[in-house]
């Protein structure tokens, strides 16, 4: 064995003591205290501390990790893949809508700004159908329950609305429940909804079926003084335009421009979001008329006693500022309150005034008398002699009353209204009748007669008026005086204010101007102005129309106002029943204006069909032309001239 491998030798230690014979060996247990050694207490060993391993920690956090990610895997594929059409379909009910603001409908005023149309804050209650299905809120009747509530509130039946909320076409998102609700509607629904809303939180069997109604700002149309001036004014329908009247004529002036708001919803609530856009509407142009409220209130009052004292089928007044041509009233019996339109009667709900066409009578008389003056064919003072009967044609003619042979001056067939004289008359306008029908023709087409009156109101007539050619041989000579041809009332008011205005047609205005969103009045253009006869000729008829009212033989006595001179002229037409076609009743009429020499206010009444005491125009128009024109010569605080009337005679002696 080599010195490497030479085993260590081991060195012994101190022998232990022997123990002693019969001890007991003490052992270890819980509570014994330590043996000690003899010798003394070997010191401690000190071991060095040693880290443990980071790679358990690492392995436990990559896998925590990894479990998350997988997590959000899984939750996208979930969202992307396997639910896409639900999410979608969620996300539907989250997109923006696009709602319109309506624009605030411009005002309508009298000349002195007195309000005759406004309109005020409505509510147009709408609804998303997609919002009422069985998966949208978990039941199979939520349109019935829906329309439920709100069938009483709006006043509807149940059953049409369930129909606006279960739509044939499933995609519908809008639809219109009834529109122009006063803000008390929308606030009785408001608070349902919100009700429900609450209970549904705290209780989950309760279900939200009006979450999906809303409510669009919009205006509803207001007429202050009722049936006033409503055959001007017109009415709003459902749809927010113009029906009738100056609301349908003016319609694009006065709705404004629309806006539009766009918004994100869920759940029937706007969500905040920087995607919303709005565009503001933009009001509508006040519009000022030319009537005066008070004046027209006159008219309005006085035609409606008549009417219903004759029990006439309807009437009309028409006071016309003679210099300007502007309308101050127009009247019509009966007429309609715009407000509540489902108890008006249809037929009143125009303007009469405007689209009545009948045969004038003897009113039509003073365009005969006008001709012949203007063609100096006779004077205010020359002869004319007036049969019992005239025969002419295939007719006999007579006046209304019957009567010795008349001697009359040509200003006493105007007074005495005497059909024979003004065919002899006018038969004097031309070598042979052809001749002088065509001259007749001429004026009457000169005063406006058969053509608009300028006004471009919705749905007048502009009447009727053969050419000379197709006169029949009768109408040759009943058109003289009024009959076989046809005019509205305008047409007839405007006769007289051109003889006031010293000849000078001036077209019919309405309008006064209007009042921008900037606040800027604009006036209405200049009338146009036509002369038709002398400023001579049409001072000659003034001072013929006075005897009809001042003379005692006058047929216009009725009419007579103190302390001023009037001029005037009484109708008592044949009327064509508009149902039949044929003659029956009659139209009777009163026109004048006043002061007689220096004009200032024309008025114009008729009445259709009084069936009910007298029917003459002289009797029952008369009184309404008095109690009319004085009403407005005091409000326009227009005073007598004080000058003498003419008195020109009416008889001669042969």
């Amino acid at each position: 064995m080599s010195d490497r491998q030479a085993p260590r030798r081991r060195v012994p230690g101190p022998a232990k003591p022997p123990r002693p014979r019969g001890a007991v060996r003490r052992q270890a247990g819980p509570g014994a205290r330590p043996v000690r050694r003899p010798g003394g207490s070997r010191p401690p060993v000190t071991r060095p501390l040693r880290l443990g391993s980071p790679r358990p920690r690492l392995r436990l956090v990559s896998l925590a990790l990894t479990l998350v990610l997988l997590a959000f895997v899984v939750r996208l594929l979930q969202v992307q893949a396997v639910d896409a059409s639900a999410y979608a379909a969620r996300a539907e009910q989250n997109r923006y809508v696009v709602h319109t603001l309506a624009a605030e409908r411009g005002e309508i005023t009298d000349r002195n700004g007195v309000a005759l149309a406004v309109s005020e804050d409505a509510y147009d209650i709408t609804a998303d159908p997609t919002m009422f299905g069985a998966k949208q809120l978990k039941i199979a009747d939520g349109p019935e329950r829906a329309a439920a509530l709100l069938a009483p509130i709006l006043g509807q039946d149940q059953a049409a609305l369930v129909r606006k909320l279960r739509p044939q076409n499933p995609n519908t998102r809008y639809t219109r429940l009834a529109a122009r609700q006063t803000p008390q509607v929308w606030k009785q629904i408001k608070d349902l909804k919100s009700a429900l809303t609450h209970k549904a939180e705290t209780d989950h069997t309760t279900v939200n079926v009006l979450a999906g109604v809303f409510a669009d700002p919009s205006s509803q149309r207001v007429y202050p003084n009722g049936d006033l001036a409503a055959g001007i004014l017109g009415w709003v329908n459902a749809d927010g335009k113009g029906g009738g009247g100056v609301e349908q004529q003016l319609d694009k002036q006065l709705s404004g421009k629309e806006g539009k708001v766009r918004y994100a919803q869920a759940g029937g609530r706007e969500v905040p979001t920087a995607g919303s856009t709005e565009t503001p509407a933009v009001p509508g142009a006040d519009v000022e008329l030319t009537i005066d409220r008070d004046i027209q209130w006159a008219a309005q009052h006085a035609i409606t006693e008549q009417v219903e004292k004759s029990k006439a089928d309807r009437g009309y007044v028409i006071v016309q500022d003679t210099r300007t041509g502007q309308i101050l009233a127009m009247a019509n019996s009966p007429g309609f309150d715009p407000n509540d339109l489902v108890k008006a009667d249809g037929d009143a709900m125009g303007n009469a005034a405007l689209q009545d066409a009948y045969e004038p009578g003897s009113t039509a008389k003073v365009m005969s008398m006008a001709a012949v003056l203007e063609r100096n064919v006779a004077t205010p003072l020359t002869h004319v002699v007036v049969p019992n009967r005239l025969h002419r044609g295939d007719r006999l003619f007579q006046d209304d009353i019957d009567h010795r042979t008349w001697y009359l001056t040509l200003n006493g067939v105007l007074a005495k209204s005497s059909n024979i004289g003004t065919i002899l008359a006018a038969g004097e306008l031309g070598r042979t009748q052809p001749a002088a029908n065509q001259v007749l023709y001429s004026y009457l087409r000169k005063f406006g007669i058969g053509g608009y009156t300028g006004l471009g109101f919705p749905g007048e007539t502009p009447g009727i008026l053969a050419p000379p050619q197709k006169w029949s041989t009768s109408q040759q000579y009943t058109i003289p005086f009024g009959q076989g041809f046809s005019l509205n009332a305008m047409q007839a008011a405007s006769v007289y204010s051109t003889i006031a205005n010293g000849g000078v047609r001036v077209v019919p205005t309405l309008v006064r101007g209007t009042k921008g969103a900037d606040g800027r009045f604009t006036p209405a253009p200049k009338p146009r102005q036509t002369r038709v006869v002398s400023a001579k000729t049409a001072k000659s008829l003034a001072q013929m129309l006075e005897s009809v009212v001042d003379d005692e033989q006058g047929t216009g006595v009725k009419a007579r106002i103190p302390g001023y001179r009037v001029a005037g002229k009484t109708g008592t037409a044949n009327r064509v029943d508009p149902a039949t076609g044929r003659y029956r009743g009659y139209t009777s009429s009163f026109a004048g204006f006043a002061p007689a020499d220096n004009p200032r206010i024309t008025v114009y009444c008729a009445i259709q069909n009084a069936t009910s005491g007298s029917y003459f125009g002289g009797q029952i128009c008369g009184p309404i032309y008095k109690q009319v024109m004085e009403f407005a010569l005091k409000t326009l605080q227009v005073p007598p001239t004080g000058a003498r009337p003419a008195n020109l005679p009416v008889e001669y002696k042969p």
